[in-house]
């Protein structure tokens, strides 16, 4: 086949090899991973990004090639001298069959990008995506998310949304993290909040609707205590999500605070949002506006002025709704309770809880130490019961290393207590953060920290022996190891924080 004799230069051959070999390995990729299922999100990189690339560089060198040696030809008066924009003669067979070439080739490539441009679009909207690419640095959200309650839904639509703006936002921010990655220069653990996260109106609550509130829910929470027995301790509590009955909406309990008819603000004076000296209340309705104070931390109006109000959402209270880091003694007493570890096996919560509550350089040198001291301590308390039940401690060894690896990333920093829940006030000072008695308004009236504002008790004790009432006549909270009243003054997380 005749072609324009520019053609015949190195620059443009190795474009065109270039160009050709790329089109062969994303078609081969294309077809295994179709036909066969098989492959990683490396493969989708490659496919829908990185060939891509090679392959529109190889096209491009070939009309480079070209330009660069009729300029050499010009120069060296090898041939005649001709305006500078080319003459397209369909005369001249070369020319037709460039034109046919390139003309094909277009139609061919336009198709070619216009799919590979929405593959690679939904590709880097995946979850393998977002979880695998950058293996170390995400790893523990991934890990998390697949232990959460929203393992179907992709990460985009909580951290991105719907919407041109929103997309464009998430991509610029990412090339930042690219380089972050790249030049190894992340913080480690990844610092939270967000602050340019999507408001949770615009993406929780897409799903999860307010007026269309949900009842109140019973939970049953079984623990157990550090003795030689593991002594279970079980509490029934109903949880105040709603009003008493539903005919009245939302207009108290815990959803409360995102009553359509009410709008909370705050101003945390820490990047966390940990400390939250001021509290304003507004009744969109009536418009009425009252404004609570930390008298104990109560900050100049200059400063006040200086930090950003936040409207109060979702995301203050269930700050992590997919990538939660359970603290040790809540993982042990669901694998306790599960029989996933035998909770006759003498003293395994008070060995689990103290070999999970050492730091440990890295995973493979926890997993070791785990698995030593465990076995150490059985055989210097216990070696008769490490003689005849040997399975089932090493059955037991095995799911506590399980549970350190779903919550405990020491190569990235992180762990429980790097990323608070604030869904509770047990572990962290979640709720007591504004609920303390200590926010005052004008009139001297605080945010109470009465429990039974989100929650009654039902039943509690151990099982042979369960006190037990009804939601009309709640129990008074009775703590599972007798601290006299120190429960009614102190904060839960004054305790529970430090011994874990």
């Amino acid at each position: 086949m005749k072609l324009p004799r520019s053609l015949q230069n190195w620059i443009s051959i190795i474009g065109a090899s270039i160009a050709a070999l790329n089109i062969i390995f994303i078609v081969f990729l294309f077809l295994i991973t179709s036909i066969f299922d098989v492959g990683s999100s490396y493969v989708g990189l490659f496919i829908y990004i990185i060939l891509p690339v090679f392959l529109v560089t190889g096209l491009l060198l070939i009309p480079i090639g070209m330009y660069i040696t009729k300029k050499k030809w010009k120069k060296k008066e090898l041939i005649e001298s001709k305006p500078d924009w080319p003459i397209v003669d369909f005369n001249n067979q070369g020319t037709r069959n460039a034109a046919i070439i390139f003309s094909i080739g277009t139609v061919v490539l336009l198709i070619f990008s216009a799919v590979g441009s929405y593959e690679a679009f939904h590709y880097t909207e995946s979850v393998e995506f977002c979880g695998k690419l950058c293996h170390q640095v995400m790893k523990p959200e991934y890990v998390a998310y697949h232990e959460s309650s929203h393992e179907r839904v992709s990460c985009v639509e909580c951290h991105v949304g719907t919407g041109a703006d929103w997309f464009v936002k998430s991509k610029l921010s990412g090339l930042y993290q690219v380089y972050a990655v790249l030049a190894d220069v992340y913080p480690r653990p990844i610092p939270t909040p967000i602050h340019d996260l999507r408001p949770a109106q615009e993406t929780c609550e897409q799903c999860h609707w307010p007026e269309k509130f949900y009842d109140r829910k019973l939970r049953i929470k079984k623990t157990y205590l550090g003795d030689e027995g593991n002594t279970e301790w079980q509490i029934h509590m109903q949880m105040k999500t709603s009003s008493e009955h539903q005919s009245m909406g939302i207009s108290e309990g815990i959803h409360w605070h995102i009553n359509p008819n009410v709008k909370i603000e705050y101003i945390a004076s820490d990047e966390k949002r940990m400390n939250i000296p001021w509290v304003k209340y507004t009744n969109l309705k009536t418009r009425e506006t009252v404004i609570y104070e930390d008298e104990g931390n109560k900050l100049p109006q200059h400063q006040l002025d200086s930090l950003q109000v936040r409207v109060m959402d979702c995301l203050d209270c269930h700050n992590r709704p997919s990538h939660d880091y359970q603290i040790p003694q809540n993982f042990i007493d669901e694998y306790l309770s599960s029989g996933a570890i035998l909770a006759s096996i003498p003293d395994i919560k008070l060995v689990s809880m103290d070999v999970l509550n050492q730091d440990y350089p890295t995973t493979d040198s926890a997993l070791i130490a785990i698995r030593e001291q465990v076995m150490e301590y059985y055989d210097i308390m216990y070696p008769e019961i490490l003689e005849s039940n040997k399975a089932n401690i090493e059955k037991a060894i095995t799911t506590i290393q399980e549970g350190y690896q779903h919550n405990f990333f020491p190569e990235m920093g992180v762990k429980w207590s790097a990323y608070p829940n604030h869904l509770g006030h047990i572990e962290t000072i979640g709720c007591v953060r504004c609920h303390n008695d200590k926010h005052t308004n004008s009139k001297g009236v605080t945010i109470s920290r009465d429990c039974n504002l989100c929650h009654i008790i039902t039943a509690q004790g151990c099982p042979e022996n369960l006190e037990v009432s009804n939601p009309l006549k709640p129990l008074e909270f009775k703590h599972p190891v007798d601290i006299q009243e120190a429960w009614r003054t102190q904060f839960c997380a004054d305790c529970h924080a430090t011994l874990y």
